[in-house]
């Protein structure tokens, strides 16, 4: 289907068409997919209420990780909504600023959520390398400080690109083969020349997950080495233990990530259905495995989750 604008040089709504390829069993698509949402919406909301009710978990990791909750949750309502209304209701129609929205929110988030990231990889840093400045150097004001920072890098290095979209015109079709509005997506739609725009993108890519996950790498890679400096097997087992939970974190974030940015760019050859649910499982699977991983993993969360769920049971 294709629409033109001689006026605006855009189309007035576009057509989200799904998982290409995989209209005909939307419906039971829907089902894991909106289990998941709620798996999301169910475990960050609990640790957003653990930390907040437990003042023995209002130190920095704990801090930085309801930063992360809070964008996840962000992240999964900005686009799980309408990608169940496309399943259970064949709804794929989105207005054109509403899709810009989606973009801008849905690329800076995911940026946020990296930078909380990093921000949780220094805090290990410093905890194993440094434990004795920990709280000197990790006040509440500079981690009430980084957090902004955080969310106004994101917001700021993401801001031209609801600008750059309105600008290009679209006389080649309305349709998004995708469940929610990417910024790569709708390049691909466009009829004029995108070679800057494709380097913004890739430029804005590598300031925001590609150096994070540098940096994270950095940070480990000087861990390791003072861990294996440690005099016992003993200490260098529970001291790596404490990164435990914040390295499957960071596994669960950045592979699908990364598959999902360079299949967009550069795999051809990938079928479109399989880019576009690697698409999603980067989008929604990291909200809802990241508070299973700390509900788990962390000793102090899930002792507290086990206390307040029985204090509601009695």
């Amino acid at each position: 289907m294709s629409l033109s604008n001689n006026t605006n040089f855009h189309p007035s709504t576009f057509l989200l068409l799904g998982i290409p390829g995989m209209q005909a069993i939307h419906p039971w698509l829907s089902v894991p997919f909106c289990l998941v949402y709620l798996s999301a919406l169910l475990g960050n909301v609990s640790i957003l209420f653990i930390i907040r009710t437990d003042s023995n978990l209002h130190e920095p990791m704990y801090f930085f990780l309801c930063m992360l909750s809070v964008a996840e949750l962000t992240i999964s309502t900005t686009a799980m909504p309408k990608i169940l209304s496309i399943f259970w209701f064949h709804d794929r129609k989105i207005y054109f600023e509403a899709c810009l929205v989606q973009v801008f929110l849905i690329h800076s988030l995911c940026s946020m959520a990296s930078g909380f990231i990093l921000a949780m990889a220094f805090d290990r840093y410093v905890a194993i390398c440094n434990p004795l400045r920990h709280s000197t150097i990790l006040t509440h004001k500079v981690i009430s400080n980084w957090g902004l920072a955080i969310v106004f890098h994101g917001a700021l290095l993401f801001s031209p690109q609801p600008f750059m979209l309105r600008w290009l015109p679209y006389y080649r079709t309305n349709v998004i083969p995708h469940t929610y509005c990417e910024f790569m997506a709708l390049i691909k739609l466009a009829c004029s020349e995108t070679r800057i725009y494709r380097i913004y993108s890739l430029t804005a890519a590598f300031l925001t997950g590609g150096l994070d996950f540098i940096l994270i790498l950095c940070s480990y890679v000087v861990i390791l080495y003072t861990v294996f400096r440690l005099p016992s097997k003993a200490a260098r087992l529970k001291t790596l233990g404490t990164c435990g939970s914040h390295v499957c974190v960071i596994l669960v974030a950045y592979t699908p990530a990364f598959f999902s940015f360079l299949t967009h760019r550069f795999g051809h050859q990938v079928a479109p259905h399989i880019h576009i649910f690697v698409a999603n499982v980067y989008l929604l699977v990291p909200p809802m495995v990241n508070p299973m991983i700390y509900g788990i993993r962390t000793k102090r969360i899930r002792e507290r989750f086990l206390q307040v769920l029985t204090f509601h049971k009695f």
